[in-house]
Formats: C-alpha cells, structure tokens, sequence
C-alpha cells in the first residue's frame, strides 16, 4: 500500500503528513529518524482529502483556534504502543502528563520506561500529543521534533 504525503510549513519547521486512503497515518519531523516511524512507499499528493484536512486543522492549532484534532487516525504499531498513543489523546490541551502517569492510565503503572518508548514512536506528533508528556521532575524530555518544538507546542497550548 502506498502513503500519500504532503509538506507543510509550520512554527515548528516542516512537517511531512502522510495518510492512507482514508485517514492521518503519520506526522513526521523535518529531520526525523527514517528508522522512528516506517511509512513506505510515499507518494506525494498535495490534493489528498485527508492531508487537506490534516493541514487545515494543524493551521488551526498553531494559529490558537484549535484546541483539539478531529481527524481520523491509523496508528500502526503493536498493541502496546496503541494503548499508549490512545492513552495520549486524553491528555487535554493546555495540561502536561508524566511517563508514570500514562502507565497507570493504562494498567501497567511499572511501564514508565516501556511507556517512554513507545511515546518516541508516536507516529502522529501533535494531533496524539506526546509533546504534553514530561519528566516525573516536571523536565522536557525527548522528543522527536527537538525540545524547542516540544517547548514551542507547550507554549501555544499555555497562551
């Protein structure tokens, strides 16, 4: 099955959305590790309904008049990574979340590290939020965009 993808300029850099037929696949960084999220092959399509929709509602977000995502999503991954990246969509805007406090959301209060891992492969960065999840001490932490993206997400959400 081929993606279709489209690059889009945003506060944050470029970001190569990639879809499937008929939903949000991917949100990749412009220097995202090729290894971090697998969608192969790509197929460029700037008129793609659902990248239209994914860019419409991304211009929202950073222009402060979208607070939450209304797309439909295929998160491929195993079953854990889809419980945490599920896990993720709960996390309201404006509100931060530690490792430890996803692996109690989902059951397995001792996954913090399995659960910080699985929140690196995200592959839809910003519309599943994993940019709100911060270290115990209250620290950025990883990311796969850089820590001035992650920083710059917090802060459109805390305006």
């Amino acid at each position: 099955m081929a993606f279709a993808f489209k690059t889009v300029a945003t506060p944050v850099g470029l970001l190569k959305i990639v879809a499937t037929d008929v939903a949000l696949a991917a949100i990749l960084w412009e220097n995202d590790d090729p290894k971090r999220v697998r969608v192969a092959p790509l197929v460029e399509n700037v008129d793609h309904p659902i990248l239209l929709l994914v860019e419409r509602q991304l211009g929202e977000y950073f222009a402060g008049a979208r607070k939450t995502f209304d797309l439909p999503l295929d998160f491929v991954g195993t079953a854990f990574q889809k419980r945490v990246w599920s896990e993720l969509l709960n996390i309201p805007f404006g509100q931060t979340r530690t490792y430890s406090d996803i692996a109690y959301a989902i059951g397995k209060p001792g996954a913090f590290r399995a659960v910080g891992a699985a929140n690196g492969k995200n592959p839809i960065s910003i519309v599943a939020p994993c940019h709100r999840v911060i270290g115990k001490d209250g620290s950025l932490t990883g990311f796969a965009g850089g820590l001035a993206a992650k920083e710059c997400l917090l802060g459109i959400e805390a305006a």
